[in-house]
Parts: structure tokens; sequence; C-alpha cells
């Protein structure tokens, strides 16, 4: 496939991209400084140097794209004004330029947090009403509304995939966000997903018809507690955090749909077959 990928330089971008040239798909990517993502084009990737909110840059680009995989977003370390421009004026301008060369496939990364918390006595599914409560699941879930409408108005090729903590192949992203966790009750379970899964899933996402306008839980089938990640690396949870109330479905998802829809099955069915394999 003839793909244009956002975000390349990201944490699941670089991983995403490099699989895709694997496969011997011809991957072109955005990004604001090509010096930084010339590794990606010494693996055979096709640059293109521009700014998400000037579709000027990257237009002709986009003709003859098979689908695109957009994994721009500013996540932490930004104030809430650049979010929502990147997370959301971004999207929506990547996606008016795919409507404008006709590019039938739109696959759009999102975050189970759009879900928030106290929702349901069950795992989260996606036809569920969202209701984050932070800045980033916000601006998500608004670039998804946003999405939507221009899926029905305007015949979008939207696929939305709704992604977990995601982790694998060196990823320091456990270790980066242990910190985050030694104020949570160490017996909340969260859903993973290893980068080799995310990939599989958005794939799947850009290859299948007859989906446009679908929502997508992407996740592992064994979510893991803080208790168990914290042990695993060598990391303590203060005994306070033990009095801490939490939604034991919080970042529990319910993945049927893709399941059934897309015949996802998890190559990492849990984060002990990656480490088991080797592949943390």
């Amino acid at each position: 496939m003839n793909i244009f990928v956002t975000g390349a330089t990201g944490k699941v971008g670089s991983r995403l991209v490099p699989r895709m040239l694997q496969w011997d798909h011809h991957v072109k990517v955005l990004v604001r400084d090509a010096a930084k993502a010339d590794w990606l084009h010494q693996q055979g990737a096709e640059l293109v140097e521009g700014d998400l909110l000037q579709p000027d840059d990257y237009i002709d680009a986009l003709r003859g794209t098979e689908a695109v995989i957009h994994l721009a977003a500013q996540f932490r370390g930004v104030d809430e004004n650049t979010a929502k421009i990147s997370n959301i004026d971004g999207t929506i301008a990547l996606a008016n330029a795919a409507l404008q060369t006709e590019v039938p496939k739109f696959v759009f990364s999102s975050t189970n947090h759009v879900y928030g918390s106290g929702n349901h006595a069950r795992p989260n599914r996606e036809d569920d009403e969202l209701r984050p409560s932070f800045p980033y699941p916000q601006t998500k879930a608004a670039a998804e509304v946003a999405l939507l409408q221009l899926h029905r108005e305007q015949g979008l090729g939207l696929r939305i995939m709704r992604l977990p903590f995601v982790y694998g192949d060196r990823d320091p992203h456990i270790m980066e966000f242990l910190p985050f966790m030694r104020n949570w009750n160490p017996a909340k379970r969260m859903h993973m997903a290893h980068h080799a899964d995310v990939a599989q899933a958005l794939l799947l996402a850009a290859y299948t018809p007859g989906i446009n306008g679908r929502i997508y839980n992407v996740a592992d089938d064994a979510p893991i507690s803080v208790a168990e990640l914290a042990l695993l690396h060598h990391s303590e949870i203060p005994s306070n955090a033990l009095q801490q109330d939490y939604d034991p479905w919080d970042m529990i998802v319910d993945t049927t749909r893709i399941r059934e829809e897309l015949n996802y099955r998890p190559i990492y069915p849990s984060f002990y077959s990656a480490r088991d394999a080797g592949a943390i």
C-alpha cells in the first residue's frame, strides 16, 4: 500500500514505520525537521517536510495515497492550548486535505482514556458515552467528534483506533510512567498493547474495506496491575497507595469488536508473553 503517516518519529510511529517498510509498503512521513527523520529515510521512507496545520506543505504528497495513518499528537509537557491546536485543529486540517485529494482511508489514533472512569460495571465499549477527565483525552474526544462529522457529511473514510498504554521494542514508556503510578492503588489494573500489536491493529484498519465510520478498542488479552508493573521494574509502591480509591474498569476495554470485525489477535497476549519472548 501507499500510506501517508504523521507522527512517524513518536513512540508509536517510530516503531510502526520500520515495520511497514519491512512489509514492503511505500511510506510517506510528514515531519517538521527532515534531518531528525533521516534514519527513516535511510530505511526507505519518503520524507515530506511540513507542518500539519499547513496543508499546502503536504497536499501534493497525499495525492495517490491509499491510506492516512494519523499518529501525530501532543501528549505531555505542553500547555492546553498547544494541545488543542495540534490534536484538534491539526487533525481537522489533515482530514480536509485527505478529502480534497480523495484518500479513501483515514486511520485516526485515539486513546482509551476518552472513556474516563465511573461509567460502567464492565469493560468500556466503543459506543459508550465519553467522559474524558484531563486535557489529552479531551482533545482526542473532540477530534473524534469532528472526524465523525466529516465522515457523515463529506464521506471521510474514517477508522478510529482507541489505543491503550503502549510498550515494548525498547520503549522506555513504562519506566517513564511508573512515577505517575506511585499514588495509584496497587490493585488497579490497566490494558496494554505491545508495539507489534498496535502496528497490527493500525494496518488492519488501513487494509480492511467496508469499515468507514467504525471505532475499535485496541488492547491485549490480560490487563496488568500497577503492583505487577512496579515489581517487574524494581519499583516500590508507597504503602499509603493502598488507601487510594479506584474504578476497577478504568483503562479496561472490551475488544470484541476488533476481534470479530478485523480478526485482530494479539501477537503478545500479555506483558508476560512479551517479556518471555524478549520483546520488551
